[in-house]
């Protein structure tokens, strides 16, 4: 666990890094990890078992927290789906988060340039991944930056946050009242201007997610978008008692670690 002193968000930030064998070595690819809304960098790290199969395919994997920290805005700490942990990973353009909320932008440059500075990586080979509001996060990070990433991943992500109170609460309080703004960081909108089909998604979704049954996730709305734009996209609706935890993802980031490793060491 390293912390460091964010430019884009003007605080203290911390992040997650496993190093696999093969990086005493050489030069790895990365793997980004997103996490969803409260999380820090600790949940995946320590509840999602990915660390032998990123050692087998010799993956870097980097964990970053959810949001700014401690910047005393006021409201930032007043609800768990918006303002601290919640961050979305986007940046913000309304007061008083456009000066720290900047997530998006964290995520896709500061962090790895800051990762590729101090690790034995190699920039040209990273992929992103992530869970919830990390998977909203994964898909818009792919989608908005076409080539940057070698493949995406996501477990129950968020969508199509526009049309879900999460979004709704969400992108309205960092982009202000203008829902065609929103439209910028809303997976199943930018897949409809993606500009080529390279690009292969993997999902997998619980059955018995509780945030899928209430309207939150809306997968169907991507996949249909990305059936329209023919993107090759893997939905996989995992059954068997299957909810929103991390049990799940355990059980099925085997599989994203191969699905990723398949791109990033090709």
């Amino acid at each position: 666990i390293f912390y460091h002193y964010s430019t884009e968000l003007k605080c203290k930030m911390k992040f997650g890094i496993y190093l696999p064998p093969k990086a005493e070595t050489g030069k790895c690819p990365v793997l980004y990890w997103l996490s969803g809304l409260t999380c820090t960098e600790q949940n995946f790290i320590t509840k999602a078992g990915f660390h032998q199969a990123a050692a087998e395919h010799g993956l870097i994997v980097v964990a970053p927290d959810t949001s700014p920290r401690g910047c005393n805005i006021e409201g930032e700490d007043e609800s768990w789906d918006f303002g601290t942990g919640a961050g979305f990973y986007v940046d913000a353009t309304v007061d008083p988060w456009k000066t720290n909320y900047r997530m998006y932008s964290y995520v896709k440059d500061e962090l790895p340039k800051l990762i590729n500075a101090n690790f034995p990586t190699d920039p040209e080979r990273m992929s992103v991944f992530g869970h919830s509001m990390g998977g909203h996060g994964a898909l818009i990070l792919a989608l908005k930056n076409p080539g940057k990433y070698k493949s995406v991943s996501a477990f129950a992500p968020i969508c199509n946050p526009i049309q879900c109170q999460w979004g709704k609460k969400a992108l309205g309080g960092y982009l202000g009242s203008d829902a065609s703004k929103w439209e910028a960081y809303d997976a199943t909108q930018l897949v409809k201007s993606y500009p080529d089909s390279h690009l292969d998604i993997l999902i997998d979704q619980g059955k018995d997610d509780q945030f899928l049954s209430s309207g939150q996730l809306l997968p169907d709305n991507f996949i249909a978008a990305c059936m329209e734009r023919k993107i090759p996209v893997v939905f996989r609706l995992q059954q068997a008692g299957y909810d929103h935890s991390y049990f799940f993802i355990a059980t099925f980031i085997n599989d994203h670690i191969k699905h990723h490793a398949k791109y990033l060491n090709a």
